[in-house]
């Protein structure tokens, strides 16, 4: 038996046997852990002042040293977005990089951090794909469709979410069962000959809770290449499933499941010039998750304790149709395994959070004609947290985690936050250390290096909140700042070959970059009146890099500075409109600071009407001042477009 196998089955056996007592009940029992439906559920039902990801289990936002933006499902519905990165991109420290329109590869960066730094989840399940260079997440084909909520946690979390929690973490929380029949549904269409439908349905017979959605997202696009005429079009279905069975009063099973296959028309190189522009090029991708997990309440349901499996698996596959046939020019499959125990024990004051995970990745990837690259690592580990509330308003929390990769051996990483609320005023500040292992192409591909260590950081914030007249005015600032070490870069090979360069004539990767990230988090927001919002955020961000050629220099495709304002408006007649404002400052296409990427404002308009009970007619403008701006350079973005649907919730 090995060491998590052992850590594994050890934990939960000191629990007393269970009593008869709902699992349901939050006053006497612990919070729910994290990933069980049960915690899902509760968040969905909540608004925006609780967390299930920041300690993972069900959380007042006010006991959480950490900094959190919550987008609940009604903010998600008012703003109309129909991708989850324009979502990310008004919410403060983060940054988003998209190769082109709707479909095309994105990334996103919190606080400065690299994108593949942000540890990106689905239901508490990790997404990031094993496959890719850096092993990050393409936020690109994540369609808002059937999500109910997205929660977003600023600062290393990688005592709790492990590897690639530097930046931060992104949770995205589908719909989930509910107690009633529940029906929602929507579709649209507009510029670009766009068109999505999705619907969900959810409800409770007997001792079974399910919820199941599907949809399917369609648009002619735009040109990926900023001087191209040809359209890149984008095609998604998708579908996701939660069930949960209740066995026993103490007793439950979840099961989930996630699918999405796409097609999204790319620009490249094409011969003879090879220079960047339009081809016909397109890239197909599948990704599936899967998510088994049993949940159980001990000692009078204080100790509640889930053991889960889960699996992501991503294949994509480039294609290119000129020259008369269809060539494929790349493919790549990526495939997370993780088992997982946690348990959470509440005490009264004291809550201690716990757990123990093994996590095997694997990939295959290759070229027609060429070899197959395949790799593998795993990584076990184990982690406590504890939440103690010595008084009242005031939450201290500790946490420590080791990890054993088979490859670099261990690491230990820490964690510490406090936060004291009283009439109105929250004071709160935290310090993290972060990991990210290093990727299986960094590792095991023709380039990659065996010796690598883990990238490491530490960071602090301390933040002030504060509301008044009955929360009618809300007010928070945040100042943080992070060192990351060891950051792994692919560097030349120069001749003799020796080192690590060994066999690697056209270079390798190494733990030789260092970076720092400090910077202030301001939001504001007023409810003069029950119809009218106005919420405003403000972001500074200094990311440099602290070794190398370029050390003292911006970070690419880091704006130091963003700025978002949302207004809404609820008119007597029902009539809802609103706007959001995004404002970015400019940039570093590279890390020489060489090429610079002008800064840009984007305005988005939209308003709805309720038609019926639970039916309602919406329509948006999106970019409305027609704004030409890039995040990369040399991929162009969508212009002016405007969008009309109908929305059903019954």
């Amino acid at each position: 038996m090995n060491r998590f196998s052992s850590l594994i089955l050890a934990l939960p056996l000191a629990a007393a046997p269970a009593y008869a007592q709902s699992t349901d009940t939050k006053d006497s029992a612990a919070p729910a852990t994290a990933q069980s439906n049960g915690a899902l559920e509760q968040a969905q039902a909540s608004d925006a002042e609780v967390t299930v990801t920041a300690g993972r289990l069900v959380q007042r936002l006010d006991t959480v040293g950490q900094a959190v933006t919550v987008l609940d499902s009604a903010e998600i519905a008012r703003r109309q977005s129909a991708i989850v990165s324009d979502l990310l991109r008004q919410t403060p420290g983060v940054t988003v990089i998209r190769n082109g329109g709707v479909g095309t590869v994105t990334s996103v960066s919190i606080r400065g951090a690299q994108s593949d730094q942000t540890a990106a989840l689905i239901d508490g399940i990790k997404l990031n794909d094993p496959s890719t260079p850096a092993g990050g997440f393409d936020f690109g084909q994540l369609l808002v469709g059937n999500i109910a909520r997205i929660e977003v946690v600023r600062g290393a979390q990688s005592v709790l979410w492990g590897s690639q929690a530097i930046g931060g973490v992104v949770n995205i929380i589908t719909r989930q069962p509910t107690e009633q029949l529940a029906l929602n549904a929507r579709a649209e269409g507009g510029t670009y000959g766009t068109g999505q439908a999705f619907a969900n349905v959810s409800g409770k017979a007997g001792p079974l809770r399910a919820s199941i959605g599907g949809g399917w997202y369609q648009t002619n696009g735009i040109s990926a290449f900023a001087g191209g005429r040809e359209a890149d079009g984008f095609r998604h279905y998708a579908g996701n499933a939660s069930l949960n069975l209740a066995v026993t009063n103490t007793l439950s099973v979840d099961l989930r499941g996630f699918y999405a296959d796409s097609r999204t028309d790319i620009d490249g190189f094409a011969p003879p010039t090879f220079a960047f522009g339009d081809t016909p090029e397109y890239s197909v991708a599948k990704q599936a998750l899967g998510y088994a997990g049993v949940n159980w309440a001990t000692l009078g349901g204080r100790l509640r304790n889930r053991i889960g499996y889960a699996l992501t698996n991503i294949r994509r596959r480039n294609l290119d149709p000129s020259g008369g046939g269809l060539r494929e020019t790349f493919a790549s499959t990526g495939r997370n395994i993780r088992f997982d125990y946690q348990g959470v024990l509440d005490l009264g004051r004291v809550t201690a959070t716990f757990g123990a995970e093994r996590e095997i990745s694997r990939y295959a990837t290759g070229t027609t004609g060429g070899p197959i690259s395949r790799a593998r690592a795993s990584i076990d580990s184990g982690y406590g947290q504890l939440l103690v509330s010595p008084l009242a308003g005031l939450n201290l929390t500790g946490g420590v985690r080791y990890d054993s990769h088979n490859r670099f051996g261990g690491i230990v990483t820490g964690a510490a936050s406090g936060v004291y609320t009283r009439r109105g005023t929250t004071l709160r500040g935290s310090w993290t250390q972060g990991f990210k292992a290093p990727s299986l192409f960094q590792l095991q591909s023709d380039f990659g290096n065996p010796l690598l260590r883990p990238e490491t950081s530490e960071g602090w914030d301390i933040g002030l909140a504060q509301r008044l007249l009955g929360g009618r005015i809300e007010a928070s600032a945040t100042w943080f700042s992070r060192t990351a070490r060891d950051q792994i870069i692919f560097v030349s090979c120069p001749r003799p070959l020796t080192g690590i360069c060994t066999g690697r004539p056209f270079g390798t990767y190494d733990n030789v970059a260092r970076a720092s990230a400090e910077g202030l988090e301001a939001t504001l927001a007023l409810r003069p009146t029950d119809a009218l919002t106005l919420s405003a955020s403000y972001s500074y961000i200094d990311s440099r890099a602290r070794a190398g050629a370029n050390a003292g220099l911006r970070l690419p495709n880091r704006p130091s500075q963003s700025f978002t304002l949302n207004l809404d408006h609820r008119w007597r007649f029902g009539l809802e409109t609103g706007a959001t404002l995004v404002n970015l400052g400019p940039s570093f296409n590279d890390g020489a600071n060489r090429v610079r990427l002008a800064g840009y404002t984007l305005l988005d308009l939209r308003a709805a009407f309720p038609v019926t009970r639970g039916v309602q007619i919406y329509g948006r403008v999106e970019n409305a001042f027609d704004t030409r701006y890039q995040t990369i350079s040399q991929y162009g973005q969508p212009g002016r477009a405007v969008y009309g649907g109908v929305r059903v919730g019954l």
